[in-house]
């Protein structure tokens, strides 16, 4: 009969102060010790009703589970880190859900992910303390209680920082301000690994980031496919705020904030000099370090940076998949002979959208007469407009309607020939810089060998793509999990080929199952490779 514990936290959502949040769906079996000193917590989530659920029945269904449950450990997989998930278990409960908020509810199966991490504490669990918010008028619900403050600052620091709690155990100030700076260093250097991907979190509020600096809360995520700096992975994100080119300046940011909740038990002046002191500095290490790795700059340390930014750039204006592009890489050598160089230049612009894919990129998403409207009363109301409107997105719309009034008249050999031209003239300045790697070496095979075993563990061949993640929750939700497993299987390991990859078979119990699933996966989807570039009906998957 007692209530299911949960954790209280509260949390900057899209910028704006939301008040007393919680674990609405997750709630704590206990935490388990292991035999070397390493400390997990454990919850289910989406088990039921908690003490902060507010209006909602504390439910989590087949799909959200799924996708939580996968991309935890594609990201533990790729090295990056995050909370865990143990299992995912369904049943035939059902709720009901609005699943595209259109006002046709329909029927889910309930489902738990068992989630496990070092500990769930987040930024926005110091938030409870905040005092009325200027803009939104609401505060935390333990305003004033400093000794809850303290409490907690101890417990995080000596629990999951021991080595600063013995450093300074006898400064409290210089405690707290060397926990702020290696939160803030750890930071980071996760959204440096996140770039590195070409992963995007979705929803990066205060309270979805880690006190401890793990990937946590796996919502409206996405892994880039083709590379855009401004992409949006969120579907609710309207204005862009957590596009993939903000998430740096976000999590500073949201650090910005943890800093604030901080105070009086370390002065905001400290923090905030740590902050712009730290922060900049080691994302832009860790993302030159890691950028590197993928292109194979192993012996020197040069002004590399302008070889990455510019590299990017080839693929925004060649809208080339970031995953693959990168993977390839690796078979370009410095001495390649010119027939060998061209049959490379095919398979690196094979991984560009092609002109069908450009159109759907770029078709208008607005009315015509909406827009004109929307234009006509920016010039004349500009206030109403800023209610219903914003001037990114009506520039971002102008911009596809110029876009797709270009792609009419592009042939495909025309696009072909624009994209190659784009590839030689970067490859040419790769080649220079990897040149200059082979000068510096004695043994030249030994270093191109090296080079490639580096690439190969930096640059992954699979990644949990949203159509691959939509295809085995389409399969689960017909009662064959089968695709979930295999798509496990695979993304446990993300470098290496698939050689004698086996798809996991389902007990003979589930068989039934398992044809009546494998029936709808022939009437929806045709059998894609799953290091291949998104079919073109995946761009109209939409995760909110």
């Amino acid at each position: 009969g007692a209530e299911p514990a949960a954790h209280c936290y509260c949390g900057h959502q899209f910028g704006s102060f939301a008040g007393q949040l919680g674990d609405g769906a997750a709630m704590y079996l206990g935490e388990v010790l292991g035999p070397r000193g390493e400390r997990w917590e454990i919850q289910l989530k989406g088990a039921g009703i908690t003490p902060f659920s507010r209006q909602a029945d504390g439910r989590k269904v087949l799909r959200s589970s799924i996708r939580e449950f996968l991309c935890s450990e594609a990201m533990f997989h790729l090295g990056i880190p995050t909370t865990r998930a143990g299992t995912c278990v369904t049943s035939d409960s059902k709720v009901v859900r609005d699943v595209f908020y259109d006002g046709n509810p329909k029927n889910e199966r309930c489902t738990v992910v068992l989630r496990i991490a070092s500990t769930f504490i987040r930024f926005g669990s110091f938030e409870i303390f905040k005092p009325p918010d200027e803009y939104t008028g609401r505060k935390g619900p333990s305003v004033n209680r400093n000794d809850i403050r303290i409490q907690l600052l101890d417990y995080v620091i000596s629990t999951f920082y021991p080595e600063i709690q013995e450093a300074h155990s006898d400064n409290t100030i210089q405690r707290n301000a060397a926990f702020f700076r290696e939160i803030t260093r750890r930071t980071a250097r996760l959204v440096a690994e996140w770039q590195c991907v070409g992963f995007c979190h979705g929803v990066l509020n205060t309270d979805n980031m880690s006190i401890v600096g793990l990937t946590i809360d796996y919502g409206p995520f996405g892994f880039m496919d083709r590379y855009d700096p401004e992409h949006v992975c969120n579907g609710s994100d309207n204005t862009g705020r957590y596009a993939y080119n903000r998430q740096p300046e976000i999590c500073k940011w949201n650090l910005g904030k943890l800093a604030e909740a901080l105070v009086p038990e370390l002065p905001l002046e400290t923090s905030q000099l740590i902050l712009e002191e730290e922060y900049d500095a080691e994302f832009e290490k860790h993302y030159l370090q890691k950028m590197r790795k993928k292109l194979g700059l192993i012996q020197m340390e040069l002004e590399d940076s302008k070889l990455v930014s510019e590299l990017l750039e080839t693929m925004h204006l060649t809208a080339g998949d970031f995953t693959n592009i990168f993977y390839l890489l690796s078979s370009f050598s410095v001495d390649i002979d010119p027939s060998k160089f061209e049959d490379f230049l095919e398979e690196l612009t094979s991984q560009c959208a092609s002109v069908e894919e450009l159109k759907v990129v770029f078709k208008p998403q607005m009315d015509p007469r909406q827009l004109s409207m929307m234009l006509m009363l920016a010039q004349s109301n500009p206030q109403l407009f800023a209610l219903i409107g914003t001037k990114a997105n009506i520039n971002k719309e102008l911009e596809r309607i110029e876009q797709f009034s270009k792609l009419q008249q592009l042939t495909a050999d025309d696009l072909l020939s624009r994209n190659k031209r784009h590839w030689k003239e970067w490859l040419e300045k790769y080649r220079v810089r990897l040149q200059k790697e082979v000068e510096s070496v004695g043994n030249a095979d030994a270093w191109n060998t090296e080079r490639v075993k580096v690439m190969n563990s930096n640059n992954p061949k699979y990644i949990l793509r949203n159509y691959i993640a939509q295809n085995a929750i389409e399969a689960a939700e017909n009662g064959d999990f089968s695709e979930v497993r295999n798509v496990l299987k695979l993304l446990e390991h993300p470098f290496q080929e698939a050689e004698g990859f086996q798809e996991v078979k389902e007990d003979a119990e589930e068989e039934g199952a398992t044809a009546t699933a494998a029936v709808c996966s022939q009437e929806t989807r045709s059998r894609q490779a799953y290091c291949s570039k998104p079919p073109l009906w995946a761009s109209e998957l939409c995760v909110t």
